[in-house]
């Protein structure tokens, strides 16, 4: 998964209108690495969508804008705006990832 490495690649991804999922992290966070375990069986089933990653510390006021208030998080934008938000606590498990990104359409 790419990492998002500037504020203004984060601006350009989020505008266009395919489905992009960002996973805001953090290097030190064990929940994200057990993320990470299955995340590519989960983008291979989601062909129509694209995913970046973003370290949740090093754009914090980004986080904060998007009310990422645990990580890992899923967020989803189309056309400029934040479309649905995967919550940590609800992001442990392979189904629970895939059901949320199957009512995405």
């Amino acid at each position: 998964m790419e990492r998002i490495e500037t504020e203004e690649q984060y601006r350009n991804l989020i505008d266009g209108q395919e489905y992009t999922v960002i996973k805001f992290d953090t290097n030190w966070c064990p929940d994200c690495k057990t993320l990470d375990r299955f995340m590519g069986d989960i983008i291979d089933q989601n062909p129509e969508k694209r995913f970046f990653a973003m370290d949740a510390e090093k754009f914090q006021d980004l986080a904060e804008q998007n009310e990422v208030r645990g990580i890992p998080s899923l967020l989803v934008y189309r056309g400029g705006e934040k479309i649905a938000h995967l919550h940590s606590k609800f992001a442990k498990t392979p189904a629970q990832v895939s059901e949320y990104l199957a009512e995405i359409k």
